[in-house]
């Protein structure tokens, strides 16, 4: 990784002007060649061979282009790259020939033999991870070193991406030095996402935020997609699904930026503190979505890393500087972690468009804006829980102080409350010591007012016995008007009261059996008999039982013709008593007929109550 930059000694002075012959020298263990500095040809038609390239009149066709650049390469078009080797029997190093580019679909060999005749070996990220003869995330073969001269190395080269065509010379011993580096750098890079990505998804396990599960779900993104990048994920993860490995650089890009905006907003909480960034956010997902799919579904060309993938990390940035600047702390390390990431893929991009030219340290920048923001954004993580930690004790410290004022304020108004109500009590004490004196003079006069209503209620008591007894005598001797009438039997109640006290009042004695007990009956003015269950109300066995009309009324009709005051007409009757005139004839009718049924000659208010009627009036 970028443990390459320390002993990559390649210079200037080391290349050959003008030309992409390499002397094979043991006092140099590495030479790299770029695009520019090797002699290649661009087959526009996609329809040379080997065979076509190799013919001497063919030869001239291979040119060293210095201002060709990765940017410059066409998908669509074959690349035939030449390089020349003077080879040195004598050097006591193995010497080998990598490609850089892990991306590069298929990376065709033809390699001399040494017999006159050509070796052809096929590498690339299209092929078999088993099939290469280094199981290395590069692309490498062995140099035969056995004879003396120049050889010819053709390359041709087929990508559905822009490659980065980059030749490097150098002896085994070089290799396997600087592949121990590379391996051992990605292994801390790796465990580094891998121990911060467990971290995350256990504090997620304990507190149950789903930031943090968001988060967990973009280390895993970005640790994928380097791994994609760098070639590793090929070699270890599906070296025998290489149709995968074409669309997993913008599968794992793209997963990076999904869980990048969900766990942007629920961190930021743009939902809340700037609802339009909320839905800016939602709509560059949105498209970004749209996009992924086109490149997987039409256009892989989309998955290839664009100046457009800036955005997103751009406009996370901006938010969260607004955010910040608004008085959101916990925004803080978030700010500066993707400020970091902002440029790594600034760089990135510019690198990929070869308009920064190619070092070690530019070309894994992105790999460092990943791990320092990683870093950053767990710092951010438990920056936010201190602070939200502080705001508690904060709040709890005023709330502590809140309730000491309030426990202080609820002493003075106690003390207060205390000092009103001993001053009421003793108020009171001395309203309750006059009550108590204007009691005692009521208790008296009260005493007083009953002797007197005493004498007055037996004074009205006899009065209205007297006042009875006149009625009563009125009564028999059938010479009460209505208006008198209607004083003793004012409602119904009063009747039924009448009949009850004319009825039971010697006693009771049941209809049905003789029995002489009875208790009171389901309803009001009725009895129950003790020895048989029969249940006998005041009106039984009167011919005023069963009427459908008020009672008082039913008494006056039956009174009335036994009265000896004038007789009325049925008319008169019935409009003064407010009742038809079929209902008042029908019960005089009845009543009429009861009394000549028992041969009573000049019948009295008590035999009408004592008749035993004939039938039921309707």
């Amino acid at each position: 990784m970028w443990f390459m930059m320390m002993n990559t000694q390649v210079t200037q002075a080391q290349r050959i002007s003008g030309s992409s012959t390499l002397k094979i020298d043991d006092n140099l263990d590495e030479r790299i060649f770029s695009i520019g500095q090797l002699e290649f040809f661009e087959d526009t038609t996609n329809a040379l061979v080997f065979d076509d390239i190799i013919q001497p009149d063919f030869q001239e066709n291979f040119k060293i282009r210095p201002s060709f650049n990765k940017n410059k390469f066409d998908i669509n078009h074959t690349y035939w790259v030449k390089l020349s080797i003077d080879k040195t029997p004598e050097s006591s190093k193995k010497w080998l020939m990598e490609f850089y580019d892990q991306t590069i679909d298929v990376v065709e060999v033809y390699a001399p033999d040494g017999e006159g005749g050509f070796e052809e070996i096929i590498m690339g990220d299209a092929i078999p991870f088993d099939s290469r003869n280094f199981s290395h995330k590069n692309f490498e073969l062995f140099i035969h070193n056995n004879s003396e001269g120049i050889s010819n190395y053709y390359v041709k080269i087929q990508s559905h991406q822009k490659a980065d065509i980059r030749i490097a010379i150098r002896s085994v011993n070089r290799f396997i030095y600087y592949a121990l580096n590379e391996y051992f750098a990605y292994g801390v890079f790796y465990g580094m996402i891998l121990i911060i990505g467990l971290y995350n998804l256990l504090v997620y396990t304990v507190i149950r935020e789903i930031k943090y599960l968001y988060y967990t779900f973009y280390l895993i993104s970005v640790g994928i997609y380097a791994l994609s990048v760098d070639g590793i994920a090929f070699q270890y993860l599906w070296p025998n699904f290489p149709k995968w490995n074409q669309i997993a650089n913008g599968v794992f890009s793209y997963s990076i930026v999904l869980w990048a905006i969900l766990f942007s907003i629920k961190f930021l909480n743009t939902r809340f503190r700037s609802p339009k960034i909320h839905q800016a956010l939602i709509v560059i997902l949105i498209i970004k979505s749209i996009i992924f799919l086109i490149g997987l579904f039409w256009d892989p060309k989309l998955f290839e890393i664009k100046y457009y993938d800036i955005i997103p990390f751009f406009f996370i940035f901006i938010a969260s500087v607004y955010i910040w600047s608004r008085g959101y702390k916990v925004a803080r390390f978030f700010v500066i972690a993707y400020g970091v990431l902002f440029i790594g893929v600034v760089v990135k991009v510019l690198v990929n468009a070869a308009i920064i030219p190619h070092m070690t340290l530019v070309y894994y920048s992105l790999h460092l804006a990943f791990l320092v923001e990683m870093l950053l954004l767990t710092f951010a993580l438990g920056d936010r829980i201190q602070i939200l930690k502080d705001n508690r004790d904060r709040a709890m410290r005023r709330t502590i102080r809140q309730m000491e004022d309030n426990f202080a304020l609820k002493e003075k108004v106690n003390k207060e409350l205390e000092l009103k109500v001993s001053e009421r009590t003793k108020e009171l004490a001395h309203k309750n010591k006059l009550l108590e004196d204007y009691n005692q003079q009521l208790t008296e006069k009260d005493e007083e007012i009953k002797r007197i209503n005493s004498l007055l209620d037996r004074d009205n008591w006899k009065l209205k016995s007297s006042i009875k007894e006149s009625f009563q005598a009125r009564l028999s001797n059938k010479l009460l008007s209505f208006e008198e009438f209607q004083r003793i039997f004012p409602d119904q109640s009063a009747c039924l009261r009448y009949l009850e006290e004319f009825k039971w009042g010697q006693g009771y004695e049941c209809r049905h059996c003789g029995n002489t007990k009875s208790s009171k009956g389901p309803k009001l003015f009725t009895r129950r008999c003790s020895k048989c269950g029969h249940i006998d109300s005041v009106t039984a066995g009167t011919i005023f039982h069963g009427v459908k009309f008020p009672l008082e009324k039913a008494f006056y009709i039956a009174y009335e013709l036994i009265a000896n005051t004038e007789k009325r007409t049925l008319e008169q009757l019935a409009e003064l008593l407010d009742l038809r005139k079929n209902t008042v004839w029908n019960f005089r009718k009845k009543t009429r007929q009861n009394i000549e049924a028992h041969n009573i000659e000049h019948p009295h208010w008590d035999d009408i109550l004592l008749i035993m009627p004939k039938g039921e009036f309707r």
